[in-house]
């Protein structure tokens, strides 16, 4: 739900949906935004949220800014980019679930968000937190790419 008084100068933490370093000018003031990895939060005002959706859908299209507070997106109009997303804390939860859920949650992803899934899952996979066999081909099949080298 939108709350009714929105402020275009209120302060929005947005978090890294990218893994790896995001970067976001704006054309309005020139101010770079700068995440240096998955998860890692900047504060933007709300108005220049509504900038970054009109000059770089693409930040929202592949779920690249992720919010805690879910109204954002729909007061930003980008809601039906989030229906299906993972938030960050979900990603190694669902490395958990049984093989079935996971391709069906990961079959309704966007591609940004597959790409974030597959890297975290490499990491995972090397760090020995994901050892299913089962986990890694059924993720390998759903991502349609190797996680590791046969």
């Amino acid at each position: 739900m939108i709350p009714k008084d929105v402020d275009p100068s209120q302060i929005i933490t947005v978090k890294n949906g990218f893994q790896g370093r995001l970067v976001y000018k704006s054309k309005r003031t020139g101010e770079r935004f700068v995440w240096d990895g998955f998860g890692a939060e900047q504060d933007m005002e709300l108005g220049e949220l509504r900038n970054a959706r009109n000059s770089n859908k693409k930040y929202f299209i592949n779920n690249w800014f992720m919010f805690d507070e879910p109204w954002v997106v729909d007061y930003l109009g980008m809601g039906k980019f989030y229906k299906l997303s993972i938030s960050i804390e979900g990603f190694d939860e669902l490395f958990e679930k049984p093989a079935a859920e996971i391709e069906a949650t990961i079959a309704k992803l966007s591609d940004g968000q597959k790409k974030s899934i597959a890297y975290r899952a490499k990491q995972l996979i090397a760090d020995g937190g994901i050892d299913s066999n089962k986990t890694i081909t059924t993720l390998e099949r759903c991502l349609g790419t190797e996680l590791i080298e046969r």
